[in-house]
C-alpha cells in the first residue's frame, strides 16, 4: 500500500486539520470511536482530531501499562481535562507484565505488547463501549520501519496485510499515517496544544518495555524509569530530538565500598535528528555526560556503570528493542 507523504514543507496544518476532521467525522458516522492516549505529540494530535469530529462520540482512554514514565498517566489525563477531553484510566499493568513474563527477543516483546493492546485490553473496551473504530497515531516513519524490516512497530497492520477488523473486531482509522514527527508536532501546535505536549521527545509505543534488554519485570522498570527521569532533567536544555536511557541484560563487574560488586549497566543515547529516519548521537559536553553518569549511579540502586552510544543510525537505531 503506497501512501502519498505530505512534506513539512507543503503541510498547510490548518487546511491539513479541517480535513481530517471531516473524514473521520465521515468515517464514523453516527457511530463510536474510542482512542488510546498516551501523551506522546502522535497520540495527542489523533486525540485532538477526533474530538473535535466526534465529541463525546470519542472514548478516550489512557492504559496504564506500568511501563510509563514516572508521574506520566497522571500529568497526560490532568492536561487533556483542562483541554475539555474527557479521559478514563484503564489499569492493564497486570495483563501486559503477564505477556512479558520471560520473553526476551525484542521482536516477541513488540508482538507482546501488541497482542495484549489489541486483542485484549482494547477487545474488551470495544466490546463494552460498542465502538467499532479505534482512533490512533500512526505516522509514517512507523510504517518505513515496519515494512522495511527494521523494526515492527507495535501499530502497524494494513501495510503487512493484516485486517484489524478482522484480526480484532474493529478498524482503525490512522489521520496521520502521511506525516513524520516533524509534520506532526507543526499540527500539534496549530491545534492548541500546549508545548508540555507538542515540544515532547518522541517516546516509543512499547513505553519503557523497549528500553529493557532482556527479560521486563516490575522491578527492571522501576530501574529504567529512575534512570530515564534523571536522563531527561538533565539532556532537555540541550535541544535534541530525542534522548533515553537503556538497561543492559547482563550485570557488570563494579567497585563498592573497595569490594566487587556485579551490578547494572545503563546506556545513554541523544540524538539529532529531524524525523527520526537518519539520526547523529549528540556531542554532548563532557561536564554533561560526568554530572549524568554520577547522578545515575548514585541514585539507581544497583547500577554500577553508565555509557554513552556514539554511533549513528544506521547502522544504530534510536530505540535499542
Amino acid at each position: 500500500m503506497l501512501i502519498k507523504e505530505i512534506g513539512l514543507e507543503e503541510l498547510n496544518p490548518r487546511k491539513f486539520i479541517k480535513e481530517k476532521i471531516a473524514e473521520i467525522a465521515s468515517e464514523v458516522g453516527d457511530g463510536l470511536a474510542i482512542n488510546a492516549l498516551s501523551g506522546g505529540v502522535d497520540s495527542s494530535v489523533v486525540t485532538l482530531l477526533g474530538h473535535k469530529a466526534l465529541g463525546n462520540r470519542l472514548k478516550t482512554y489512557f492504559i496504564n501499562n506500568g511501563l510509563m514514565r514516572e508521574g506520566e498517566p497522571e500529568m497526560v489525563v490532568r492536561i487533556f481535562r483542562q483541554l475539555g477531553v474527557p479521559v478514563e484510566v484503564v489499569d492493564a499493568q497486570e495483563q501486559f507484565f503477564k505477556a512479558l513474563k520471560g520473553v526476551i527477543d525484542p521482536e516477541k516483546k513488540r508482538e507482546a505488547i501488541t497482542q495484549t493492546f489489541y486483542k485484549e485490553v482494547f477487545a474488551k473496551l470495544v466490546k463494552l463501549s460498542a465502538a467499532r473504530y479505534l482512533l490512533q497515531g500512526t505516522i509514517l516513519t512507523d510504517v518505513d520501519e515496519t515494512v522495511a524490516g527494521i523494526k515492527r512497530q507495535h501499530n502497524v497492520f494494513a501495510q503487512l496485510g493484516i485486517d484489524p477488523k478482522e484480526a480484532f473486531g474493529y478498524k482503525i482509522i490512522e489521520p496521520l499515517v502521511q506525516l513524520r514527527k516533524n509534520a506532526v508536532r507543526k499540527v500539534a501546535r496549530a491545534l492548541g496544544l500546549p508545548d508540555s505536549i507538542y515540544k515532547r521527545i518522541p517516546f516509543p509505543g512499547p513505553a519503557l518495555s523497549a528500553r529493557v534488554i532482556g527479560e521486563v519485570t516490575p522491578e527492571r522498570i522501576k530501574i529504567i524509569r529512575k534512570a530515564t527521569a534523571i536522563t531527561e532533567e538533565e539532556l532537555a536544555s540541550r535541544g535534541a530530538f530525542q534522548y533515553l536511557a537503556i538497561l543492559h541484560q547482563d550485570r557488570v563487574t563494579g567497585i563498592r565500598e573497595g569490594k566487587r560488586d556485579f551490578g547494572l549497566q545503563i546506556e545513554v543515547r541523544c540524538w539529532d535528528s529531524i524525523d527520526a529516519r537518519l539520526a547523529k548521537p549528540t556531542k554532548l559536553p563532557y561536564k554533561v555526560l560526568e554530572r549524568l553518569a554520577t547522578r545515575i549511579v548514585k541514585e539507581v540502586p544497583g547500577v554500577v556503570s553508565v555509557t554513552y552510544n556514539i554511533t549513528p543510525k544506521p547502522p544504530s537505531t534510536i530505540e535499542a528493542v
